[in-house]
């Protein structure tokens, strides 16, 4: 009998179930994403599902016989499997790097070392592979999700004060739908101006390849081709190597740590995090429109005086509350924290305008 079979309490089973249903739990999430997955990614899932697999098996040690009927996993990880089912984004594993980071396993002494170190691994782990997602959206989805939270405050602001005023429901109808409208133009033409604007700045940045067709014809005791890698930032020693390559004066990169700054024009377009200046009009445009009518909602419908300006505030704090969970889900921060941050600000705006409205409604009356 182990010292742990000799000191095991019914607590201690209790808690070891529980991390045995999740580490079952947590290794079918990473088998699920990694079917949604090709090359290296999912090289990647799998083995961290078998190494979830090696921390399922020691909790089957330590619980032997009394294992019993499968416990449920907590509703963390039953969401995380449901959301890895059905979507496999970067949704799931940005909630799988949360999850990672707030692993008990440190401050349990039943568990091993190593095992809490794998923990704290597979947290970067999964940050490296929620990166590569979160660039891939970055762009567009960063227009989009912008757009819509400048669409939900703005367009709040400017209703909450108009309506503030006095004036009628049409009025405030109209103006909300004017903001709309204008906002929407403006940011799509603001986000493709800015995204084309660095595409080109990149663009200008990256070099030619004008080096190599001009080598062959260069003064090879003048050698100015030193000096184009000098400017890339090579030191003297590395540019002097470079351009003996070009040149045809080395056979082969013999040195390759000299090579810190290799040239590569057959890449893709490797500014992919930037977006597409339409693209990003489109989204900034659209999801601006979209956070902008919601205000302007109990209008629509009917509703005037105080009635529609709360409808609004519910209507637009709700929405911020998602959109402010979404980004801190994608940035691996607590959505909670990022949903209430998102709602204050919001509605701290609003709230603003509508007393501003209130002093200009009263002096003009």
């Amino acid at each position: 009998m182990t010292p742990h079979e000799a000191t095991r309490t019914s607590a201690d089973i209790k808690r070891w179930r529980q991390y045995l249903a999740d580490e079952r739990a947590e290794a079918e999430t990473y088998r699920y994403l990694a079917k949604k997955r090709s090359g290296e990614e999912r090289e990647i899932l799998l083995a961290l599902a078998q190494a979830e697999g090696r921390h399922e098996a020691h909790w089957s040690r330590l619980l032997g016989n009394n294992a019993g009927k499968p416990a449920k996993p907590s509703l963390r990880n039953i969401v995380l499997g449901f959301f890895a089912r059905r979507f496999g984004s970067v949704f799931v594993l940005a909630l799988a790097q949360r999850a990672e980071g707030r692993s008990p396993y440190a401050d349990d002494p039943t568990a091993t070392s190593a095992m809490a170190a794998d923990e704290q691994i597979h947290e970067e782990v999964v940050r490296g592979l929620a990166t590569r997602g979160r660039n891939r959206l970055s762009g567009n989805f960063r227009a989009a999700v912008f757009g819509a939270n400048d669409g939900l405050v703005s367009n709040l602001a400017l209703v909450m004060g108009i309506g503030a005023t006095g004036v009628s429901s049409a009025f405030v109808l109209f103006s909300g739908l004017a903001g709309l409208l204008a906002g929407a133009l403006s940011m799509g033409a603001g986000e493709y101006v800015s995204v084309r604007s660095q595409r080109e700045l990149l663009a200008a940045s990256r070099p030619t390849q004008i080096t190599l067709t001009a080598a062959k014809k260069l003064d090879i005791e003048a050698n100015e081709l030193v000096l184009v890698y000098r400017a890339r930032g090579m030191s003297p020693e590395a540019a002097q190597h470079r351009a003996a390559e070009r040149m045809g004066l080395l056979s082969c990169d013999c040195d390759p740590s000299l090579s810190l700054q290799p040239e590569q024009f057959d890449r893709k377009d490797d500014h992919e995090e930037l977006g597409t200046g339409m693209g990003a009009a489109a989204s900034s445009f659209w999801f601006f429109a979209s956070g902008a009518v919601i205000p302007v909602l109990p209008y629509l419908f009917g509703f005037t005086g105080l009635a529609a300006v709360v409808i609004a505030c519910v209507l637009v704090g709700a929405a911020l509350l998602a959109t402010g969970a979404v980004v801190g889900l994608l940035s691996g921060a607590s959505p909670l924290k990022r949903a209430l941050r998102q709602l204050a600000i919001g509605l701290g705006a609003a709230a603003a305008t509508y007393a501003l409205g209130l002093v200009f409604g009263v002096s003009v009356g």
